[in-house]
């Protein structure tokens, strides 16, 4: 088994990435640093486009899966399905990026692993 980088070392290199493109990163919550998991909330122009979720595949690499609410324009149940995974996992790193064309973005961070 190959080591892993930290949560947090992917969380800000994530973030520098989306600054890099032009975009408005925002780490919304903060989890823990070592091994915690990672939501992308993407946006542009401040409306929300989605929402997705780093899971390691069977292979062993790690990929973003879009999660949550189909509709990401429901307020309301887009924030209780987030307040619902925040209390079942305290150690969630939730990050928003504004970004024109969030989904192509975030489909090539798939580099962490």
């Amino acid at each position: 088994m190959s080591a892993r980088l930290a949560t947090g070392l992917i969380a800000n290199a994530i973030v520098r990435l989306t600054e890099a493109a032009g975009g408005f990163p925002m780490i919304l919550a903060k989890g823990d640093d070592t091994a915690g998991s990672i939501l992308l909330l993407t946006a542009e122009k401040g409306r929300t486009t989605g929402l997705f979720e780093r899971v390691m595949r069977s292979r062993g690499d790690y990929v973003f899966e879009r999660v949550g609410p189909q509709n990401v324009g429901d307020s309301d149940e887009f924030d209780q399905y987030l307040a619902r995974r925040r209390k079942n996992d305290p150690d969630l790193w939730l990050i928003e990026l504004d970004i024109p064309e969030g989904q192509r973005f975030v489909a090539q961070l798939t580099a962490f692993d």
